[in-house]
């Protein structure tokens, strides 16, 4: 019921952008690939870090340096995958904009990822919660909100330029 519960607040995040969508429907096509990769991300994030702190090699204290060091990694992540998004998303559509949108999120949906999957399972650590029982539905719920908001946002933004080449 939970995980229910985050989806609605992942779908209220899309309805936000109904009329960006239904000027260029193609986005909802790709949207779901930005959310996609970056819940994939945050997952094997948290993995790592419940593993961690079940083998007691992190601890709350070791926050900070964790979070800095996913959240690069994230960068770097991004980076490569934004790239490789970008270009597919511009040779399938057509619409060069449609890929810089598409891997602008992507990396900042990823650094995202970084993030939530190192601090969800410390602070549920913290606050004597079994970190390994609640941080997925948590850390999906982000990426999915982030990502929808950063993709969404984004081509809002950049909207005028969306535009199939010859129209």
């Amino acid at each position: 019921m939970v995980n229910l519960g985050t989806a609605f607040l992942a779908a209220s995040v899309i309805s936000l952008f109904e009329a960006t969508i239904a000027k260029l429907a193609v986005l909802a096509v790709f949207q779901s690939i930005v959310a996609g990769q970056g819940g994939n991300a945050g997952t094997q994030t948290l993995a790592m870090m419940v593993r961690g702190l079940a083998l007691g090699e992190i601890e709350f204290k070791d926050a900070w340096r964790a979070m800095a060091r996913e959240a690069g990694i994230g960068l770097i992540h991004g980076m490569a995958v934004g790239f490789f998004v970008a270009i597919g998303a511009w040779l399938w559509r057509g619409i060069p904009v449609l890929g810089l949108v598409i891997g602008l999120a992507m990396i900042g949906n990823m650094i995202a990822a970084g993030i939530a999957g190192t601090l969800v399972p410390l602070t549920l650590k913290a606050f004597k919660l079994d970190p390994a029982l609640a941080s997925a539905v948590i850390v999906t719920t982000v990426t999915d909100c982030v990502g929808f908001g950063l993709f969404l946002g984004l081509a809002t933004l950049f909207l005028p330029y969306l535009q199939y080449p010859g129209n």
